[in-house]
C-alpha cells in the first residue's frame, strides 16, 4: 500500500497557513513537527526506494513547517512599549524650571515651593500615558498638569491644554483659560496621595483618577509639545511620575 505523501504536505502546508494568519498557536505547530521527526526516526526495513522517497518527504513536510516558524515569528508585533521614570527622587534631572519657580526634591518627593510659571520636561512628547501621584499641602490649592505644551507665553504657554490641580474645579480639562470639560472630581483633602493617568493618542485624551476613569475628550487640538507641572503659589508633592510613549 504506497504511503499517502500528497495528503500529508497538503496537511503540513495547512498548518502553516494558519500559523501565519494567526489561527493556530505555535507551540501546536511545534508539536506536530517534533512528533512527525521521531516517527520518522524509528527504526524499519521499508526497501531502498521507499526509503529514499520517505526521506524527500520528510524533508519537505519539515521545511514547510520552519517555514511556517519563521513567517510568524517574523510578522510578530514589535515589543511593547516601556515605562521611563521623568522623576529619580534626588533631583531635577529631565527638568526645566521655567519662569523663576522654585521647585525642590524632600523625602523622595517633588515640592513645588513658591513661584508662578510652570515646570517643563526637557524632551517633548506627542502620543503617551502619563502617571503622576500628586497632594496638596495647603488651602485652596492649584496646579495642573500641562500636556503637549508650547514654549511661547507667559507665566504659562499660550492657549496650553491642562488638566486641573485646582480645588473647585479638580481633574478639569482646560485650554487657557477656558474650560472644556468640566470637573466631576470631588476636592481632596490636604495631604491624601491622589492618583491621576492621563492618556494622550492624536486628538484624543483621557483621565482616570484612583483608577476609575473621569472623562474622555477627543478634539484635542495640539499635536506635541512639553509636559508640564504649573505653579501658582500654591505648595505641592507629587512623586511616581512616569511615562510610557506610544508608537503609531
Amino acid at each position: 500500500m504506497k504511503p499517502r505523501y500528497g495528503n500529508t504536505i497538503h496537511l503540513a502546508l495547512c498548518l502553516s497557513s494558519h500559523l501565519q494568519e494567526g489561527r493556530l498557536p505555535l507551540e501546536l505547530l511545534k508539536g506536530c513537527s517534533q512528533a512527525f521527526c521521531e516517527i520518522n526516526a524509528r527504526p524499519g526495513r521499508a526497501p531502498p526506494q521507499s526509503f529514499s522517497m520517505r526521506r524527500i518527504f520528510s524533508f519537505s513536510v519539515i521545511s514547510i513547517l520552519f517555514a511556517g516558524f519563521y513567517a510568524f515569528e517574523n510578522s510578530a508585533p514589535a515589543a511593547e512599549a516601556k515605562w521611563e521614570s521623568l522623576f529619580n527622587g534626588k533631583d531635577l534631572t529631565g527638568w526645566v524650571a521655567m519662569h523663576g519657580v522654585v521647585f525642590v526634591v524632600t523625602n523622595d518627593n517633588l515640592r513645588l515651593v513658591k513661584g508662578m510659571g510652570w515646570l517643563r520636561t526637557e524632551k517633548q512628547y506627542k502620543d503617551f500615558i502619563l502617571e503622576a501621584e500628586w497632594r496638596a499641602l495647603v488651602p485652596e490649592y492649584d496646579s495642573g498638569f500641562f500636556v503637549r505644551a508650547g514654549l511661547e507665553g507667559k507665566p504659562w504657554p499660550n492657549e496650553v491644554w491642562q488638566v486641573n490641580l485646582q480645588r473647585a474645579a479638580l481633574g478639569g480639562l482646560v485650554k487657557g483659560y477656558k474650560t472644556i470639560v468640566p470637573a466631576e472630581t470631588p476636592p481632596m483633602p490636604l495631604n491624601k496621595w491622589v492618583k491621576f493617568r492621563i492618556e494622550v493618542r492624536g486628538p484624543r485624551i483621557t483621565l482616570d483618577v484612583d483608577g476609575e476613569r473621569a472623562w474622555e475628550f477627543t478634539k484635542l487640538d495640539a499635536v506635541t509639545g512639553y509636559i508640564g507641572i504649573q505653579a501658582e503659589e500654591k505648595a505641592f508633592d507629587f512623586r511616581n511620575i512616569r511615562l510610557m510613549e506610544l508608537k503609531e
